[in-house]
């Protein structure tokens, strides 16, 4: 949606320029989940490592929707991934967020996980790891929940 709205941007419509302000609203309503029920059927891939149990954990978080893993609160704002017809990518941006029952709330990442380059921007916890596997629909299924592991 992004990239057809990027593309338009700019381009000549009857003698006049087309508002590039249409591209920063997409990405802004893509980045806040404001982009309509295309996007809230969105989830992002994710992995996360238990560095304790040495237990990997598969989980779907969906846009806009905080997700637990152990004492982290896990919330996709977007995700992207690239055509096929381009090299493959997938990307995420998440917020992470520690809650430790004997501390205040702790925010430990804000921006953009590649999948393709997970140690780029990496979640630097003692106990857990979380790393962008894929962009997708949601699954029919429940997602698995990896709360509690």
């Amino acid at each position: 949606m992004v990239r057809s709205i990027g593309k338009l941007a700019g381009k000549t419509t009857r003698g006049r320029r087309a508002p590039r302000a249409a591209g920063a609203l997409g990405l802004a309503g893509l980045l806040f989940g404001l982009a309509g029920p295309a996007a809230a059927q969105q989830v992002a891939l994710l992995q996360g490592l238990d560095k304790i149990t040495a237990r990997i954990s598969t989980f779907e978080a969906p846009i806009g929707e905080p997700v637990r893993f152990g004492s982290l609160e896990i919330v996709a704002r977007a995700c992207d991934k690239r055509p096929p017809e381009e090299p493959p990518e997938s990307a995420a941006f998440l917020e992470i967020t520690d809650f430790r029952p004997d501390s205040d709330a702790v925010k430990l990442f804000t921006g953009w996980m590649f999948a393709s380059s997970p140690a780029l921007s990496a979640v630097e916890h003692p106990v857990y790891d979380v790393w962008v596997i894929d962009c997708r629909k949601a699954s029919s299924s429940a997602a698995v929940s990896a709360e509690g592991n």
